[in-house]
């Protein structure tokens, strides 16, 4: 792929991901991020996919780097997710009496 078709699409990458975070309230931003960790792979699999270009140090360099990105953001959403779930778990009773 040409270098101005790969830069046309990261700009509107940018463009369309900022423009349907931004419609989305900001009650619903939460739950929406964490449901949709499986559609964070998506970067991922690009990432990888960046290290097929021509260039080998710049693409190596390059590709790594959104990996390790990707991969954080993965990860921190669930996270992010498991973090949520235990605020909604019922805590336990502590029994009565000061018994050990």
């Amino acid at each position: 792929m040409e270098p101005v078709y790969l830069a046309f699409v990261f700009v509107l990458a940018i463009f369309l991901g900022f423009e349907l975070i931004s419609k989305v309230p900001s009650t619903l931003h939460t739950p929406l991020m964490s449901g949709s960790n499986a559609i964070s792979g998506i970067p991922l699999i690009g990432a990888i996919a960046s290290l097929q270009i021509s260039d080998p140090f710049l693409s190596a360099l390059l590709g790594t780097l959104a990996v390790a990105l990707a991969s954080i953001n993965v990860v921190g959403g669930y996270m992010v997710t498991d973090r949520m779930l235990k605020m909604f778990k019922k805590k336990e009773a502590k029994p009565e009496g000061g018994g050990k």
